[in-house]
């Protein structure tokens, strides 16, 4: 099938499927996996908190990489490790999977990768006020989320696979197995709360940050493309 015959399909589709779009990865033997997406629009009073946010994101490299030890690393969950690769393997395992559900589990996530960066600086160390400053942001943003919401939302029964990995997240410390641990840096972790923002609320942002971390092309060129645009992202 050629490339203009397969963006038609993928329009006609789209057009038969209110509010579902799809995500293909094209290859040289033709179209060989799709992803249906349930978009749910990002309300618009979350796009201010959600830019403030992303300000104090683009200086994460200074903060988060140049001010700890080479090869520093802290423990976390194994579910904590929420990368653009894990939105798009429960797009797939979920039919359906509404952004509103995997939005509700990226702040879960990342209000506990916060805390345990913070847990382990001094109050002395220079990237605390830093990462304090971060973790309020977030939190603003996570209170206007829960405010563009009807109540009954938050208590709607998430999908299997979401509730077993959000379940991971709310275990107390000491009933986590050692095999559940990660050791993973600072800059990683939240290098994966800025790319996955960008990935989930993307009617925030421009067309070309919301190509560039939510498309395939993003998920194909991997570690090396991230690692060598960590601080070139729009909004900076």
């Amino acid at each position: 099938m050629e490339g203009s015959k397969i963006h038609m399909w993928l329009k006609s589709y789209r057009l038969q499927t209110p509010g579902l779009w799809v995500k293909a990865v094209l290859h040289t033997t033709g179209l060989f996996l799709m992803a249906p997406v349930l978009m749910t629009s990002t309300p618009a009073s979350m796009c201010t908190p959600l830019k403030t946010l992303n300000d104090s994101l683009s200086h994460r490299r200074r903060y988060m990489k140049h001010n700890f030890p080479i090869n520093y690393s802290i423990r976390v969950y194994r579910e904590e490790i929420f990368k653009l690769s894990n939105i798009s393997r429960m797009r797939l395992k979920v039919e359906e999977l509404d952004d509103l559900v995997l939005q509700r589990l990226w702040f879960q996530v990342n209000q506990g990768v916060l805390k345990k960066i913070i847990r382990v600086m001094s109050e002395r160390h220079p990237s605390r006020s830093y990462t304090a400053e971060l973790e309020r942001r977030f939190k603003d943003v996570e209170g206007v989320f829960v405010q563009s919401h009807p109540a009954e939302v938050f208590q709607q029964e998430l999908p299997e696979a979401v509730q077993e990995t959000w379940d991971h997240l709310t275990e107390e410390p000491d009933r986590v197995p050692e095999s559940n641990w990660r050791l993973v840096s600072p800059k990683s972790l939240v290098d994966n709360l800025c790319h996955t923002m960008y990935c989930l609320f993307s009617e925030c942002f421009d067309t070309e940050t919301r190509q560039d971390y939510c498309g395939v092309s993003r998920l194909r060129r991997g570690k090396k493309t991230s690692s060598r645009n960590t601080d070139t992202e729009p909004a900076e």
